[in-house]
């Protein structure tokens, strides 16, 4: 099955006059970002979610626990898909963990920063920072990180959060990542490091989007799978639209049926497979469903399994 590449986003250097780029990965260019910074999915409802987790009051007292951060690049990928590049050398993180992004609040606000939590779409070892979201019009966060311009500032906190981590994953012989919309970004983070390639044999990413259109990071992805010959799938799934080279519907369909599993040509078992979800609620509850039929369960630290889950909204 031919898979499409996806869109490559239109890119815009942000970079003031002279200003050098730092260091980025060979599969990304020195004049865009990418990473998931809003973490709510293309077809997940529409407002500023981002991941399940609860955030602290910003006040004033813990504002010496932020990092200034300053944005050096960004990609479009359509009208209200960005992805944004933000320097910050003091962030660290594990790959697939999110970082905590924030602009200070409007006068009169109760708080002072308005803060979401987004995956960095980066390695760990290149920079800058990146994050992938989408615009909501009316939200309190995106549409000001949209309009960021060279040079200007964003606040993160130091570490990056989250279990979404191989570290965190049982050994199996296949990996599969299974995300919609901008649940991408925390895997590709993940894919771009050594470590999935040394604990599983073969690694299958599959993106579910909406609309052709949203499909994202291709030059990415053709990175990953130069790297990894005969060891790494990507599957993309159209919900809304026909496109060659796709799959249509959901992820939780594909699976049912069998579509997913001839696409890749591997079997999707308790026996050899461990599963990571990241995407929006519907996606993760029906997925979970599906695979429980199979003999699947969610992977805990104390109870070993065979699910690991991110949820955004």
């Amino acid at each position: 099955m031919a898979i499409p590449h996806a869109a490559s986003g239109e890119l815009i250097d942000v970079r003031p006059p002279g200003e050098k780029p730092s260091q980025t990965s060979s599969s990304t260019p020195v004049t865009l970002g990418g990473t998931s910074a809003l973490h709510r999915d293309s077809s997940g409802p529409d407002d500023e979610g981002g991941h399940s987790v609860n955030l602290p009051s910003i006040g004033k007292s813990t504002m010496s626990r932020w990092v200034k951060g300053t944005v050096v690049g960004k990609r479009l990928w359509t009208d209200r898909l960005i992805s944004l590049q933000v320097e910050a050398p003091e962030v660290t993180f594990v790959a697939g963990q999110f970082g905590r992004l924030a602009l200070p609040a409007p006068p009169g606000s109760r708080q002072d920063m308005v803060v979401r939590p987004y995956s960095f779409v980066n390695s760990p070892e290149t920079s800058p920072h990146e994050f992938y979201f989408t615009t909501v019009s009316d939200g309190p966060l995106t549409p000001r990180l949209a309009a960021l311009a060279a040079g200007d500032a964003v606040w993160m906190m130091p570490r990056g959060g989250g279990f979404l981590a191989i570290s965190e994953t049982p050994a199996a012989g296949a990996l599969w990542c299974l995300s919609t919309g901008t649940g991408l970004g925390p895997f590709l983070s993940i894919l771009r490091t050594a470590e999935p390639w040394e604990k599983f044999a073969r690694v299958v990413l599959v993106h579910a989007v909406r609309f052709a259109g949203d499909l994202a990071y291709g030059d990415v992805i053709a990175d990953i799978a130069a790297a990894h010959p005969g060891r790494f799938t990507h599957i993309p799934i159209v919900s809304r639209e026909a496109r060659a080279g796709t799959l249509a519907g959901r992820i939780p369909d594909a699976i049912r049926d069998g579509r997913l599993e001839a696409c890749a040509g591997l079997a999707l078992s308790a026996d050899n497979s461990h599963v990571m979800l990241c995407g929006n609620p519907a996606m993760v509850d029906d997925t979970q469903e599906v695979l429980a039929a199979r003999g699947m369960r969610r992977h805990r630290r104390k109870e070993p399994g065979h699910i690991t889950v991110e949820t955004y909204w």
